[in-house]
């Protein structure tokens, strides 16, 4: 009996193995494809994929003009997603995002309402400068972006599969803006800062976009291909020692004795939901390396832009100008 359980085991591992062995390839494809028209962004590029792989959401936050919104255009070509973009503004309803009802007269005079679907019923939702609705309209995505449906006039309407919400945030202007509510903060699995790209990153681009024919994006997977793709990630083996080091991070990141001296200067921290994004995340990073397998470096490499949006300093610490990057620093260093 022994012998067939350990057959079977070998014989389903050696299907993960080839399975993550096509994704992978594919998964590389594609970050090449993404690359070819993004330039300068590869840590962007490489968190935003590693977002969507392990099924969630992610929250971009850079000053204009870094092709925050090219990228999302791009990742909706390659992926093979269905992709819309809504401009977030402060008379936005959330009617402008989830659709409404319209009563209609059939020929015969009878009437009946008939739902108008909105934008968010898209495979990749481009929500460009989120901070810039009313927080009733960003309430309007807490729903679709946790539980992949919506509710109209009492109906459930559930969203296209796969779906991911890739937000944009301008750090600089805070004129007409409003802060995220936290509850909405923690729906985005990571916070992707998206820099200016290096000199020679920029003299690619000035070329490139400012001659005869600009670099097209071209497809490399399907949606598919991608929910494959997530189902795998799912069924990576993790090591006792990544989850103890995800533990150890995520809780180290909380007020109280298990975060030691740290803990005295965070106000609050992240809940159970980041250490469930950890765990996918490494996943996903490691497929996207060609590994079967995550590590703790891939825990480490990961912590920031996972916890830094789920969390806040008290206001001491933050009168002595300490930040929460040089916090969670502390943190890794620790787990490390």
């Amino acid at each position: 009996m022994s012998t067939a359980k350990n057959e079977n085991l070998e014989s389903l591992d050696q299907a993960i193995v080839r399975a993550a062995e096509q994704t992978a390839a594919s998964v590389r494809t594609a970050r090449a494809a993404i690359g070819a028209v993004i330039f300068g962004q590869e840590t962007v590029v490489e968190r935003a994929l590693i977002t969507v792989l392990a099924g969630g959401h992610a929250l971009l936050v850079g000053v204009p003009g870094l092709a925050k919104t090219k990228l999302v255009d791009t990742m909706g070509t390659v992926l093979g997603l269905d992709a819309r973009r809504i401009q977030f503004t402060p008379d936005l309803m959330p009617s402008d995002i989830l659709g409404s009802e319209v009563l209609e007269e059939s020929a015969a005079g009878k009437r009946s309402f008939r739902f108008l679907s909105g934008p968010v019923f898209a495979q990749l939702l481009m929500a460009d400068e989120i901070n810039r609705a009313s927080p009733r309209t960003q309430s309007a995505l807490l729903q679709a972006m946790q539980e992949q449906h919506i509710t109209v006039a009492g109906m459930r309407h559930d969203l296209p599969k796969p779906f991911h919400v890739l937000a944009t945030q301008n750090p600089l202007e805070q004129e007409g803006t409003y802060p995220l509510p936290e509850a909405q903060l923690d729906r985005f699995l990571m916070e992707i800062d998206v820099d200016y790209p290096d000199r020679e990153a920029e003299r690619k681009i000035l070329f490139d976009t400012t001659g005869a024919e600009e670099t097209r994006a071209k497809a490399a997977m399907t949606a598919e291909d991608l929910m494959a793709a997530q189902r795998l990630v799912r069924r990576l083996p993790v090591g006792e020692s990544v989850v103890e080091a995800i533990l150890a991070l995520v809780r180290s990141a909380r007020p109280g004795p298990e975060a030691g001296d740290a803990g005295k200067l965070i106000a609050w921290g992240p809940g159970p939901r980041a250490s469930q994004a950890l765990m996918l995340a490494v996943r996903a990073r490691a497929l996207i390396d060609g590994r079967y397998a995550p590590s703790v470096d891939d825990v480490l490499a990961l912590a920031e832009p996972i916890l830094k949006h789920r969390m806040a300093l008290t206001f001491s610490a933050r009168a002595d100008g300490i930040t929460i990057p040089q916090v969670i620093g502390d943190i890794k260093a620790r787990v490390g």
